[in-house]
């Protein structure tokens, strides 16, 4: 099982995306690198860095593919079908956990529950707070045409069903993915490894664990 250690990072109300993009490319990055389902080969090349703060937590994903898809533009559309990152993430272990699906625009999904089915959409007006800069790069992988990076700043009342002032000295449940539905060439990636016949990320019990650094 993985294991990832979120350090602190200071930051204010006039702190910008900008600056907390910055802070994150000087953060260990962690890779999401597991094709489990060989009917699904593609490998993109994908990284990523977390932190928290005050009141929020903090991810950059660094995305390099030979596709670029951004077609869902509203809150719980299936972001899932374009270019796509997930941060999936169970407080200490609860069965229920959260799903946070961002195309590369910053369009986001955001579910509660305890499985695939039956779960709760988060309203529109809470997936609107959180803040999201997408940035567009050359690639540096020959076998890649266009990269790109996603920084994001979720507000502690994106949980909406956990009472949350604080992350430090806290361990959580978690797993990281990268997928594209639509894409010429579908994919499904993820950091810490799962076993099943079809592809499937709504198994917590093959999170990894998170811990996140006190101040």
């Amino acid at each position: 099982m993985k294991q990832l250690s979120a350090p602190f990072i200071h930051h204010s109300e006039s702190t910008s995306m900008d600056e907390i993009s910055k802070k994150l490319d000087h953060i260990h990055k962690e890779l999401i690198a597991n094709a489990p389902w060989e009917a699904y080969p593609y490998k993109p090349e994908v990284a990523f860095a977390m932190a928290h703060g005050k009141d929020a937590i903090f991810l950059k994903f660094y995305v390099e593919e030979k596709h670029l898809r951004a077609v869902n533009s509203e809150p719980n559309q299936p972001v899932y079908e374009d270019s796509c990152v997930e941060f999936f993430i169970s407080f200490e272990d609860e069965a229920e956990y959260y799903n946070f699906e961002f195309n590369c625009a910053g369009t986001c999904l955001l579910g509660f529950g305890k499985g695939r089915d039956g779960r709760e959409l988060i309203s529109p007006e809470i997936i609107k707070k959180i803040t999201s800069q997408s940035t567009l790069r050359p690639a540096t992988n020959t076998e890649a045409n266009i990269g790109w990076e996603l920084t994001l700043a979720i507000p502690f009342f994106a949980f909406q069903y956990h009472e949350i002032n604080s992350l430090s000295d806290k361990k959580c449940r978690a797993n990281f993915y990268k997928c594209g539905d639509k894409l010429p060439e579908p994919h499904f990636l993820a950091w810490n490894n799962i076993s099943s016949e079809a592809p499937n990320f709504h198994l917590p019990e093959f999170f990894g664990r998170v811990e996140f650094n006190n101040i």
